[in-house]
């Protein structure tokens, strides 16, 4: 398998897909769905919709399938991005060598659009197909698990407190494993539930994902 032309093929279809669930730049309110769109199609690489779809080939499923999960989960990778890059968190001027959302819409604006990036995610994942062992709830269960305080928020939050200080083996691995691992261990999570993986094949692909967040991250920072 070439694996450019696969990661190439996988990013033009989230790409696609992501255009059609988004609202259009016309459609008013114009000012936030023009903030939406310009942080979402910034040059991301979809690593995390790519893992999804690329789990449930793993599985023997159906990547169609998978597509809307996929397409929820860059949703919120980029609204997670957004907020980081505000003058209250990190104050980014620029990323993947363009203004931040902010620097473009304001603050107010970059908030609102990382709130409806949120929101609109969870529109979408109710757009996917549930399967015999997974229902639409455990979908939802899943993806807002993954979002919340105990996960993503929880490692921005321990990220925001340790700015400054040293941070020990033990903190850094909790601020990796929840701000970045937790989304990557869903990606690949939800991916599998698509292809109505049984127990056994789950477990095993929620272990891949964590180690892969924790290297990805790892060789992140360095």
């Amino acid at each position: 398998m070439n694996l450019k032309a696969y990661l190439k093929s996988r990013q033009e279809k989230i790409d696609r897909a992501l255009d059609r669930h988004l609202p259009k730049e016309n459609l008013k309110p114009t000012t936030i769905h023009k903030a939406m769109r310009y942080s979402l199609f910034a040059g991301g690489k979809r690593l995390r919709p790519i893992l999804c779809l690329a789990a449930a080939e793993a599985c023997d499923g159906k990547i169609d399938n998978a597509l809307s999960l996929a397409c929820a989960l860059e949703c919120i990778h980029t609204y997670s991005l957004v907020h980081d890059d505000l003058p209250s968190m990190d104050n980014d001027d620029f990323r993947r060598g363009r203004l931040t959302c902010h620097k473009v819409f304001g603050d107010g604006i970059a908030v609102l659009a990382g709130d409806a990036l949120l929101t609109i995610a969870f529109e979408i994942v109710s757009r996917a197909k549930p399967t015999s062992r997974y229902n639409m709830s455990i979908l939802l269960h899943e993806i807002a698990v993954a979002a919340g305080s105990q996960k993503l928020i929880a490692g921005q939050v321990a990220d925001l407190e340790a700015e400054g200080r040293k941070a020990n083996r033990a903190q850094l691995r909790y601020i990796h494993e929840n701000k970045t691992a937790a989304i990557l261990t869903t990606s690949v999570r939800l991916g599998a539930m698509s292809a109505n993986a049984d127990a056994r094949k789950l477990n095993v692909i929620t272990q891949f994902g964590r180690a892969l967040g924790l290297a990805f991250q790892i060789i992140d920072d360095i």
